[in-house]
């Protein structure tokens, strides 16, 4: 597939104005009142999954109103704690899978905590999760499930679990608070761009990096204007059908946007893009990483599409990593 979004110097200088509606702040800071009451200890039971030198320990915590939401968290065995943790969140219709698939970071000497996605996990990862609040007619997937009103919105009970998850991944004795890393690719990008900003909010002790690669649910109706894939694609659906309600949908996703996550977020932050991406399109990526507001780099994939990097992305990863918590 040739290059078919803007070329990379007009990608580096593109920074869209941001479609933000007044209250943002005062819905997420309500949003995020509301949620302490269910900021419950999470429980983790150490489970055997064949890995010797590892410890792996099934995770369940309280999400969205309390919602018990399931993570992985992986670290080495004969390791001396506390260890830098990264807490990773998946791509779209995934799952946290089997403990298998996130060996890497704890062979490399980190505490690994992968969230589990409500509702999600029959795509590429298995996953166990439920998602307790399902609302309102939708177009398959999760892109339109309560897009009505940004308070029934799917992605506020995700981005509010996703919140809680790196609290509870910072009281395991064996993890260091301080040390903390925040990570996903597609979608788990944009749920990383959320956290990045909306943790600050209320964690003393916030990540003190993000990974974000060819981040998903960032400049979304340009996405909708530019490709016709999935997921992008189930809002074009709906619309198809609901033809008066294109400003309402667009002002519910103006809340959940990573551009305007982005322009909240302070920490140091790694982007990843394929210029080839027509899932995550590369004008939506570089708009994300245009407005960030801390320090942000982007590795670029000139011939790859939504698969960015892959294992190079993942070494790129290591050295953002190392130059983080030292090592």
């Amino acid at each position: 597939m040739p290059h078919f979004d803007l070329p990379l110097p007009k990608l580096q200088g593109y920074r869209p104005e941001r479609d933000e509606p007044a209250d943002y702040d005062a819905f997420w800071d309500r949003t995020l009142a509301e949620q302490r009451a269910h900021a419950l200890a999470p429980v983790f039971e150490e489970i055997d999954a064949g890995y010797s030198q590892l410890v792996t320990e099934d995770v369940t915590f309280a999400g969205f109103d309390g919602q018990p939401v399931k993570a992985w968290l992986l670290r080495p065995r004969h390791v001396d704690g506390p260890l830098p943790t990264v807490v990773t969140y998946i791509g779209y219709g995934g799952g946290r899978g089997l403990p298998g698939e996130w060996t890497g970071l704890p062979s490399a000497g980190y505490a690994h905590f992968v969230m589990d996605l409500r509702g999600q996990g029959s795509g590429h990862r298995t996953g166990d999760t439920a998602d307790g609040a399902l609302t309102g007619p939708h177009h398959g997937g999760f892109m339109t499930l309560g897009i009505g009103t940004p308070d029934t919105y799917y992605y506020r009970r995700l981005f509010v679990d996703a919140v809680h998850a790196v609290e509870a991944a910072q009281a395991h004795p064996a993890v260091d608070a301080s040390r903390t890393i925040i990570s996903g690719g597609s979608q788990g990008g944009g749920i990383t761009l959320a956290v990045a900003a909306l943790v600050q909010r209320v964690n003393d002790t916030p990540p003190i990096g993000a990974i974000v690669d060819v981040p998903f649910l960032a400049h979304m109706r340009h996405a909708t204007e530019i490709v016709d894939t999935a997921p992008y694609s189930e809002l074009v659906s709906y619309l198809r059908t609901r033809r008066n309600d294109v400003d309402a949908v667009f002002r519910t996703l103006s809340y959940f946007d990573g551009v305007n996550f982005a322009a909240r977020s302070t920490m140091p932050a790694m982007f990843s893009v394929g210029l080839l991406d027509d899932v995550c399109p590369p004008s939506c990526v570089f708009a994300a990483h245009n407005h960030y507001a801390g320090p942000a780099s982007m590795k670029v994939y000139p011939y790859n599409g939504h698969e960015q990097g892959g294992a190079f992305q993942d070494v790129e990863h290591l050295r953002f990593i190392r130059g983080l918590v030292g090592g």
